[in-house]
């Protein structure tokens, strides 16, 4: 990371002509790209670290393509010479998705949602047929064009990391033979369009009431279908059906103002377009969680399950593909993977002394918050406390009476609540904190015990309380 950083510097030295007053890292994502945001003055922007410099290439030329194009996308001010690091417009963090869940509120999909929707269909017709102009597809990546072999780099990224890694037991070689048959058929509609390949609401920017547009450096040449049905069968976005058919027939409206389109033609090709965004999000799904074991991927299978129910009994693929069907309701059916929408956030506490060190955490994500008590007064030291833990009255009247102790506490709360708070939000299912002292007696206990009391009113959420240095048994606290 500090390497990560002295590049960004020079880089905004380069361009700007002075450094910059600070560097922050921000929250990962479903990639391997790092992004910080930078500020001077009043003026910011986002760096990017990536070693994949074909993809940084890819991104940097469709930026400055698009920006030409009178599309809303974010300004590249400047790139190393080799790609691995560029800076770009600062858009700011809220997303049509965060938008999104902050709107909803109850069974009614919100108006002021809808229109942000369709706010952004509005534009893509003019990244595919307009932004498609002038393009040199040699320049996208992995691939210049959504072809034979991009469609089947998705049906195995399904195949391997979500079937395999979920125990759908299938024939391998009867199921390839179906990939070729769906292959043949997707290729079919005319494919001379951008296809953005990632159109989804944590790729739709919302700054200043007006919407921009991220994360296409994996676009290229394919048909129309494709980025329709990723925006309208985004898993976690979880749109209703009324809603996705008003919006399907928006887009096509839309579109009918830049080509010619026969409405019963391309719903045809659209629902299998929709299957095989479904197969690859959950090939995504698979890798980042079975594999990576980052668990908050997992927590949108239960979405895609429940829109493939839906595709499967409304909208079948119309073409024969028995092995693959049979896969598919597999899939809806299995009782492990419809467990994962069960998913707890899972709090483990404890107290312990530092002379015996601290604990180890055992879910492997090596640990959360360690907050140190040994500033703190100290009961151990004086008589009338002999026997006693911060669990007894005693002890907490006497640690409650100091103002230290109550600022201690009230800086620990706020700490943990917004980690709590984020961790829930994406899906996270491990949080560990450690409270240490000289003994792991009274105050590491008293503070262990306050925490587990404050943390009862959320909800999805389990306490573990250990206390390392009483001989009492841990408890566990619903």
């Amino acid at each position: 990371m500090k390497k990560d950083i002295q590049l960004l510097q020079e880089l905004y030295l380069k361009t700007t002509g002075k450094l910059p007053e600070s560097i922050t890292m921000l929250p990962g994502s479903g990639s391997n790209r790092i992004y910080f945001r930078i500020i001077s003055g009043e003026r910011s922007m986002i760096g990017a670290v990536n070693d994949d410099l074909k993809e940084n290439a890819a991104f940097i030329y469709l930026s400055n393509h698009f920006k030409n194009q009178g599309l809303p996308v974010p300004e590249i001010y400047g790139w190393k010479d080799d790609s691995s690091v560029y800076l770009q417009e600062d858009l700011g963090d809220h997303t049509l998705f965060s938008t999104l869940t902050g709107l909803q509120n109850g069974l009614e999909f919100p108006e002021d949602a809808i229109a942000l929707y369709k706010k952004a269909i509005n534009w893509l017709p003019k990244f595919q047929v307009k932004g498609a102009k002038l393009i040199d597809f040699r320049n996208c990546y992995p691939r210049p064009a959504f072809d034979k072999q991009s469609i089947m780099w998705d049906l195995n990224y399904f195949k391997y990391y979500f079937l395999k890694l979920s125990h759908i037991n299938f024939d391998e070689q009867a199921l390839e033979e179906d990939f070729e048959t769906l292959c043949n058929f997707l290729l079919k509609p005319d494919s001379t369009y951008f296809l953005y390949r990632d159109f989804q609401s944590r790729n739709i920017m919302i700054k200043d009431n007006e919407i921009y547009f991220i994360d296409y450096q994996g676009g290229r040449k394919g048909a129309l279908h494709y980025d329709i049905a990723s925006l309208l069968y985004d898993a976690k976005a979880d749109l209703p059906e009324y809603l996705r058919k008003e919006l399907i027939d928006y887009y096509l409206d839309k579109l009918s103002e830049f080509v010619p389109i026969e409405k019963s033609s391309f719903l045809n090709y659209y629902y299998a377009f929709v299957y095989i965004r479904i197969m690859q999000a959950m090939g995504a799904y698979g890798f980042r969680g079975f594999y990576e074991k980052k668990l908050h991927f997992l927590l949108s299978i239960p979405y895609a399950l429940k829109n493939l129910e839906y595709l499967l009994e409304n909208h079948p693929i119309p073409i024969k593909l028995p092995v693959l069907t049979k896969v598919l309701n597999q899939i809806i059916n299995s009782p492990v993977l419809r467990t994962i929408a069960q998913l707890k956030l899972t709090v483990n506490i404890n107290s312990f002394s530092y002379k015996k060190g601290i604990p180890t955490d055992l879910s492997g994500n090596g640990g959360g918050f360690v907050f140190d008590c040994r500033a703190l007064p100290n009961p151990g030291r004086l008589q009338g406390y002999e026997g006693k833990t911060g669990k007894d009255k005693e002890v907490a009247d006497y640690l409650n009476s100091f103002k230290e102790v109550n600022e201690f506490s009230t800086h620990v709360l706020a700490l943990v609540d917004q980690s709590v708070k984020t961790y829930q939000s994406r899906g996270f299912t491990n949080l560990m904190i450690s409270f240490g002292c000289t003994g792991g007696q009274h105050r590491s206990v008293y503070l262990a015990e306050m925490l587990a009391n404050y943390l009862k009113k959320y909800d999805n959420l389990t306490l573990e309380l250990n206390h390392k240095e009483q001989s009492f048994p841990k408890t566990a606290n619903q």
